[in-house]
């Protein structure tokens, strides 16, 4: 376990760097064993099971800072219940130039405007075959490239690639940072897609023997009519359950900082609330067997109870961590422990969607 002072030494001297070295050097330390496990004691009321997978806790990394699916392992042994790698695209791409993402400490905030920077499917395929021991729940998150002419066949291809490794897939049409990528997110668009993309898994799951669930990862942006259509899809497609959220292109929160006018998504404290209210609508028009995965401004056991009783099963953040660093994961799941104790509760389930209609009936 690393010590608390030297975490926060660690952190600060990261804080020194510009975010994306500060992430590269952080990626390195897990990679080279410097960031060693020091996850809690599992509580079986944490645990999870949806689909055909048990999830030890709710709480897993969200994409985008395991694109390459480098330190999967390393990432578990921190604790998360599970995580995702990508978003991986079929072929390599740069991204946008830097400096594409920034920190706001004032209000415990990212902006980023990465543009799906990848290694592509290659890269990921050797990484995860290589793995040394093979084991817990890793996500794939699959994209399209930025420059593609086929992008529901870069989404297919990515199912194809992965079928018979991945725990579950991720279909991100909700990134901001790729030139209208959110477009995929209009009714028409998405029945495309998503019946590309459930035929293929359809297809693999005949040829592997094995059904790998698929996900749809949405933006928080999504007007009430469009996330109706969006929902009403995802049902209609046998779609195995959704991400709310992606970062936001709202900058609520932020007027007076000199960073509001940077181009990309907004992640972390500020995303919480409008995440939140997606999230319950979500939860309101799909009913209560659709598995949702709560993701946006959690940063504390609150904040993660919260996403619970607005109506997910499942939990993921990123952002918070650049700022609390890796003792945030045991803290929140010692918490969401002792809030079952509180309320007499046996598992995070009974919690579920207690305040879904509250949140539901918020305005952003």
């Amino acid at each position: 376990m690393i010590r608390p002072w030297l975490e926060k030494a660690a952190l600060k001297g990261l804080h020194c760097l510009d975010a994306e070295t500060a992430h590269r050097l952080t990626v390195l330390a897990l990679k080279t064993g410097l960031m060693p496990g020091q996850g809690p004691g599992a509580d079986p009321r944490l645990a999870v099971r949806l689909w055909d997978l048990m999830f030890p806790n709710p709480l897993g990394m969200a994409a985008g800072f395991d694109k390459n699916g480098e330190v999967p392992d390393a990432l578990l042994r921190l604790g998360f219940g599970y995580t995702e790698v990508g978003s991986v695209t079929p072929r390599p791409q740069p991204g946008n130039p830097r400096p594409r993402v920034f920190r706001l400490p004032a209000e415990q905030a990212v902006i980023n405007r990465y543009g799906f920077n990848n290694e592509g499917h290659d890269a990921l395929r050797r990484r995860l075959e290589a793995r040394k021991a093979p084991g817990g729940i890793v996500g794939i998150n699959v994209g399209a490239n930025k420059e593609s002419a086929d992008r529901v066949a870069d989404y297919v291809a990515g199912i194809l690639a992965f079928a018979d490794i991945a725990s579950y897939f991720t279909v991100n049409v909700s990134s901001p940072n790729t030139p209208g990528l959110r477009d995929l997110q209009a009714r028409s668009a998405l029945a495309e897609l998503l019946a590309g993309v459930m035929s293929a898994r359809d297809e693999c799951t005949a040829r592997h023997g094995r059904r790998v669930p698929v996900l749809l990862k949405i933006a928080p942006d999504v007007a009430d009519e469009d996330l109706q259509g969006i929902v009403e899809e995802v049902l209609a497609r046998n779609v195995d359950g959704l991400i709310v959220s992606n970062t936001t292109i709202g900058r609520e929160g932020l007027s007076g900082s000199a960073l509001a006018g940077e181009a990309g998504g907004l992640s972390g404290r500020l995303l919480f609330r409008k995440s939140t209210i997606v999230l319950a609508r979500a939860r309101r028009l799909a009913g209560p067997d659709l598995p949702i995965v709560g993701v946006g401004g959690i940063d504390s056991a609150d904040t993660a109870w919260t996403k619970i009783t607005a109506g997910a099963d499942l939990l993921q953040l990123y952002s918070a961590l650049s700022f609390q660093g890796p003792a945030l994961i045991g803290e929140i799941l010692t918490g969401l422990s002792a809030r079952l104790d509180r309320h007499g509760l046996s598992s995070l389930r009974e919690a579920r969607d207690v305040n879904a209609e509250a949140w539901a009936a918020e305005t952003a």
